[in-house]
């Protein structure tokens, strides 16, 4: 079965569009790596984030609002996650993946959602082992099958992409 792979970035007027075979989109990422062009559309994009994160959090600020809070509402809107497992799934990806935490206890979930100004999930095990039925999240090896450790598998985290592109 033939696969094809397409990868899309653009950075102000730095763009990347390649389509392939998965080895031939590795050789071109290789080829470009080495050129200057890949770490000016890097920098651009650090730079486009931390200009997000800080405008987000001076916002916040002003309103009187925790950033943390500010950043997983925005993140929530943006990925227009209106269902509670979706934003349950928000919330991990944002503990994960933002705040670099391995280990989310639901009071840090719930924290998450009240520091957001969002309405807590409540019965956080019931979302948690329905995103695991539908394959979003897994739990790791050596976790003792405790979701407080759950992670978004690949399955996750194209919903969360697929979702923030509507």
């Amino acid at each position: 079965m033939d696969r094809t792979v397409k990868i899309s970035v653009t950075a102000g007027d730095v763009e990347i569009d390649y389509e392939g075979s998965a080895p031939a989109i590795g050789e071109m990422l290789a080829l470009l790596r080495q050129d200057d062009s890949w770490s000016i559309m890097i920098e651009r994009l650090r730079v486009a984030k931390n200009t997000a994160m800080e405008s987000n959090k001076s916002a916040t600020a002003t309103k009187g609002e925790s950033p943390r809070g500010g950043d997983f509402a925005a993140l929530i809107e943006n990925c227009s996650l209106k269902r509670k497992p979706e934003q349950v799934l928000g919330a991990i990806h944002y503990l994960r993946e933002i705040e670099g935490v391995m280990d989310s206890p639901p009071r840090a979930i719930n924290q998450l959602f009240e520091d957001a100004g969002m309405q807590a999930p409540g019965n956080l095990s019931l979302y948690l082992n329905r995103l695991r039925e539908r394959n979003f999240l897994i739990i790791p090896e050596g976790s003792e099958d405790k979701n407080r450790f759950a992670i978004l598998s690949e399955e996750g985290r194209a919903h969360l992409d697929k979702r923030s592109e509507k």
